[in-house]
């Protein structure tokens, strides 16, 4: 198993590999932040450690990692491209990766950012700021792992 502290950028790559592309499917940066937030906050939630020590932040749009949004800013709302190298994770952050595309990967990119603004994670983050307002707010990891624990049943203390 890998012991290697990995960056959220290791796991966008990992969804980006994922993608079914020869299917017709593919990956917006948008949907990729979404996908990162669901991975982060389940892993929390059932481990009770973080996925990345990187803070997403509560962005009109969402949850956003802002070093993966620094690689992909350009595409804007394009497809981004597919990754051809192998991404080295533990077969354990594999298993949750897929379960969390299995999940969320089905759905859009602005499906996936509606479900995000009605959680509290993002909302509470935000507060009362408009939709419009830009936000550079860390949603705070307990906060994740809280929410996300409590839907299966978990209490962490």
């Amino acid at each position: 198993m890998s012991k290697k502290k990995h960056s959220p950028l290791d796991f966008a790559h990992w969804f980006l590999s994922r993608v079914d592309r020869d299917s017709g499917d593919d990956i917006t940066h948008l949907k990729l932040q979404k996908l990162l937030y669901y991975a982060q906050a389940w892993h929390l939630a059932n481990q009770n450690k973080e996925l990345f020590a990187e803070d997403m932040e509560a962005w009109t749009h969402g949850p956003v990692v802002p070093s993966v949004w620094q690689v992909y800013k350009d595409y804007g709302w394009s497809s981004l491209p597919p990754i051809d190298q192998e991404v080295e994770i533990s077969q354990y952050e594999k298993s949750l990766l897929e379960l969390v595309y299995k999940e969320y990967g089905k759905y859009s990119a602005k499906e996936l950012e509606r479900l995000t603004h009605r959680e509290d994670p993002w909302k509470k983050t935000r507060g009362d700021l408009p939709i419009e307002a830009k936000c550079a707010n860390p949603i705070d990891k307990k906060m994740m792992r809280d929410y996300y624990a409590k839907r299966i049943g978990k209490k962490w203390q």
